[in-house]
């Protein structure tokens, strides 16, 4: 039997958002300028938000991250390969880069992500940020601003939905319990 289990609801999304925020701007309080990269799909969407948010403060370079061709399971899923584009128009080199993501588990995203944006420059610094962190790694990767750590079974599943995509804000574990 599955099992689908409420993690977060609107309101707590918003506050993990509003914590994010803080600690992204509050480890770069001596800078002018910060890059938020959102990696597809929802990752982009918390980018936005974020953004909003340290928009306030200082000068905030939005972009978007498709990681596929980059992904290390590439000759696995070539069946079903759906290619989007990535969107950098600005230079990364010597800047703050906040790498931003809903869920972080194995950590082979990420690391798809990293090699894609050395590709394109070399930042001074790059910073992961995640809404969920689940656990289960499989890369020794771990993200500087984290709204929350989750308990999972390896075989469970974290599921994120934001109102831009899916018309709500909530998040849920799902798998048999």
């Amino acid at each position: 039997m599955v099992k689908k289990t409420r993690i977060l609801d609107s309101k707590q999304i918003d506050a993990l958002i509003n914590l994010l925020s803080k600690r992204i701007l509050r480890s770069v309080k001596d800078q002018k300028e910060v890059v938020l990269i959102g990696i597809k799909t929802r990752g982009v969407y918390l980018s936005r938000r974020i953004a909003d948010k340290l928009a306030q403060s200082l000068e905030v370079h939005l972009g978007t991250l498709d990681i596929t061709l980059y992904r290390d399971d590439l000759n696995v899923l070539q069946e079903n390969l759906t290619v989007g584009e990535s969107e950098i128009n600005f230079d990364l080199n010597g800047k703050t880069v906040v790498l931003v993501d809903d869920v972080l588990f194995t950590g082979r995203t990420i690391r798809a992500a990293l090699d894609q944006v050395l590709d394109l420059g070399r930042p001074a610094v790059i910073h992961l940020a995640v809404l969920v962190d689940r656990g289960h790694r499989e890369l020794p990767i771990c993200a500087t601003f984290t709204g929350k750590k989750v308990k999972t079974q390896r075989g469970d599943r974290v599921e994120i939905k934001l109102k831009e995509k899916d018309g709500v804000d909530e998040a849920y574990i799902i798998g048999s319990r």
